[in-house]
């Protein structure tokens, strides 16, 4: 598993539980990015950082986007892992430049087989392929 890789899971985690338990992103990070020495520290990677960070600041936008274009989904019937997995893949796919669009859709849908259904990961699919192929039109 590739560094971006493990840094999209750890964000992952990051969101999915700001989301159950209603606490704020940001402060989460925080609390969670205490640099220990010893075989069991865990330290926050950078890249998780700046995702976090990312997605944090535009949470709005990118909830207005699921909401306009996960098509018979209301934000709060989709699974959290779903929610979360989407929030993650529309900020690369809209913010992260250096990425291809590509990348980061196998990335999600490969955290939706892992994490959710397979069901899931082709809606996944649908979503960030309608957000790729119309975010040079949205108003960022």
């Amino acid at each position: 598993m590739s560094a971006r890789s493990k840094a999209r899971k750890q964000t992952l985690d990051l969101l999915y539980e700001s989301d159950i338990r209603g606490s704020d992103l940001l402060e989460l990070l925080a609390s969670r990015d205490v640099v220990e020495e010893g075989p069991d520290a865990r330290p926050i990677r950078d890249y998780t950082k700046s995702l976090v960070e990312g997605i944090a600041t535009h949470k709005r936008k990118i909830d207005e986007l699921i909401s306009t274009y996960a098509q018979g989904w209301d934000m709060d019937r989709l699974p959290a892992v779903d929610r979360n997995i989407l929030r993650l893949g529309i900020y690369e796919i809209l913010w992260v430049v250096e990425l291809e669009d590509g990348i980061v859709i196998d990335e999600a849908l490969t955290l939706a087989k892992d994490l959710s259904t397979e069901d899931s990961a082709g809606y996944i699919h649908g979503v960030l392929g309608r957000i790729a192929s119309i975010k040079e039109s949205l108003s960022l």
